[in-house]
């Protein structure tokens, strides 16, 4: 009997070579965003080696996915199996290179379980492991997870400025990465960068240029995600949102219906709970009750499967007691509000006392930083003579003066930038949806053809029905994303040929749902995807006025100026140079 059982261990646990135990490794990290059982499948196959490092880099893995599948007991299991394998390895760079991924998994697992103050201990003591060896690749990692803390917490400025800064260091060092690699690694940075302007938004409701933004990152974000059917999903689903708040409600609606589809067909139940709950919102804004409630329910029911949709398990009573009390139901109205109330206290306990947690470790790591920077910076003081620390004072009032200028002429640029715009929008938005032709000759590079002058007055009679409008416009918004309106003949004869629709119905569709003609709606394209080619992109900054109006289909680098200072109120240097 010992005999039999012990060839059977011995075949069981067999070394893996080196490139078996790498290609496995990849394939976990692949699938983690694409399929959470498959990347199980691979991480327990790496953990019948009998090597301590794949031991420890597969269980490490597991205590990740184990709590992604909702198994938190499992997940905190595999993490010290983990460590028990690591310190098992003899003292050398593989194994503090273990040691990173391990923290970086467990950090992972903290987070989903809510506690961002210690998935961010974990996070800084695997950076500082990382940042040792010099592993570039972790160390973006980290970073990129340290910035996703500071959006859970509030602090979305930082992490917008932290992950712009990631995104370029990505880029100049590409070479580092596979190609799978680095597309998911500008995945999950754009990701991050989309939801921190996204929730920034939702603090500073009259700031649409950061839901602008928002959803250029995540169009951005689905663009590296072919591969990545977590990050995909996700992306869409903020999108979603960013509907519903420009109150798009039908591209909204069609949006958290392919959720539902793409979350159930990649076994993602969370996604799926987080799809209902948006579906219920917009049911209960345009106050088409029932079906709110329906969604609701089904909210309530899956959340209490995952256990990982608490915040919207919550919102759902939330809405439905209201629902309750508009319908004149106060027994389901009080149960509701009841649900709500008691795990509301919960929650907001929970999140305030992990967001000063953070924020207390951010600071004394800052202040630590610090520290250690004066400290090395005034070692040799004391060997300097009298004079020399007369020049040392000096030049620190200098450069604290010119600091200060800085800064205040940057916020007055900022403020001017940005109340340029404000007005600009405030115009916009009282402008009527029919001008006379005469303002409209006025419009730079939107000069009308007597053919779109006529078809403007065609329009005031002309009707046709919902669906074929639909399709139109759907088409329309297809040629949008294709950034087809970069081309120089994006004309109403072009546009219509392309869509396969006459002139007549394309202007009629463009003034009914745009509320502008064709041509201002070409150009108010091209000029929003100049702004957010200035925000994003430091290089595209540089460029040439001229250079900058070719590329997106204007004749002349004169007319594109006009055309943005009218949409912005400066010019296209000025608005670079307030960034």
């Amino acid at each position: 009997l010992f005999f039999v059982l012990n060839n059977v261990v011995s075949q069981e646990k067999k070394a893996l070579t080196e490139q078996e135990y790498l290609l496995l490794q990849n394939k976990i990290r692949l699938n983690i965003n694409v399929n959470v059982d498959s990347a199980v499948v691979y991480a327990n196959k790496m953990a019948k080696s009998d090597n301590f490092k794949h031991l420890a880099f597969a269980e490490g893995a597991l205590s990740y996915l184990n709590q992604l599948k909702g198994n938190s007991a499992k997940s905190k299991e595999s993490y010290q199996l983990a460590f028990k394998y690591l310190n098992k390895m003899p003292e050398s760079r593989e194994k503090t290179e273990i040691k990173s991924y391990l923290y970086n998994y467990g950090g992972l697992g903290e987070w989903k379980r809510g506690n961002f103050s210690k998935a961010l201990e974990n996070y800084q003591e695997g950076m500082k492991l990382s940042m040792e060896i010099r592993d570039i690749v972790q160390i973006v990692k980290f970073k990129t997870n340290i910035s996703s803390i500071n959006n859970a917490v509030g602090n979305y400025r930082l992490a917008i400025k932290n992950l712009r800064q990631l995104d370029e260091f990505v880029d100049k060092n590409e070479s580092v990465y596979t190609k799978e690699q680095f597309l998911n690694t500008k995945s999950n940075i754009n990701l991050s960068l989309a939801g921190a302007y996204e929730n920034y938004y939702v603090k500073n409701l009259k700031e649409r240029t950061l839901l602008d933004s928002s959803e250029y990152f995540y169009n951005k974000t689905i663009s590296y995600s072919k591969n990545f059917a977590d990050n995909k999903i996700v992306a869409k689903l903020s999108l979603g949102n960013i509907y519903s708040w420009k109150k798009d409600y039908v591209k909204a609606e069609k949006t958290y219906y392919d959720i539902i589809f793409l979350a159930d067909q990649n076994k993602m139940p969370d996604m799926v709970c987080l799809a209902n709950y948006n579906l219920g919102d917009i049911y209960y804004t345009t106050k088409k009750y029932d079906k709110a409630l329906v969604f609701f329910k089904k909210t309530d029911s899956i959340s209490a499967i995952t256990k990982t949709n608490e915040v919207d398990y919550l919102k759902s009573n939330y809405y439905q007691a209201k629902i309750y009390n508009i319908l004149k139901e106060p027994d389901l109205a009080y149960k509701h509000s009841k649900i709500y109330l008691d795990n509301y206290e919960k929650s907001e306990a929970k999140l305030n006392d992990q967001v000063l947690e953070v924020n207390y470790k951010l600071g004394v790591g800052g202040l630590t930083d610090e520290m250690l920077s004066i400290q090395e910076k005034y070692k040799y003081d004391v060997f300097l003579n009298k004079a020399l620390k007369v020049f040392y004072v000096v030049l620190f009032v200098a450069i604290v003066f010119l600091l200060i200028k800085n800064i205040r002429d940057k916020n007055k640029a900022h403020k001017k930038m940005n109340a340029l715009i404000e007005e600009f929008k405030a115009n916009l938005e009282k402008k009527s949806q029919v001008e006379t032709i005469e303002q409209e000759h006025e419009q730079e590079e939107v000069v009308f053809e007597p053919e779109e002058i006529q078809l403007k007055k065609e329009n005031v009679n002309l009707s046709i029905d919902e669906a074929k409008e639909n399709k139109i416009v759907e088409k329309l918004l297809a040629l949008e994303s294709k950034h087809e309106y970069l081309n120089a003949d994006f004309t109403l004869p072009y546009v219509a040929k392309k869509i396969k629709t006459n002139t007549t119905y394309l202007s009629y569709v463009v003034n009914k749902r745009f509320g502008k003609s064709f041509g201002e709606y070409s150009n108010e394209l091209k000029i929003n995807y100049v702004i957010n080619e200035m925000i994003t992109n430091h290089m595209y900054r540089k460029y040439s006025t001229q250079a900058i109006a070719e590329s997106v289909g204007f004749k002349n680098a004169v007319s594109f100026a006009k055309s943005f200072r009218k949409r912005t109120g400066v010019s296209p240097a000025q608005f670079a140079n307030n960034i």
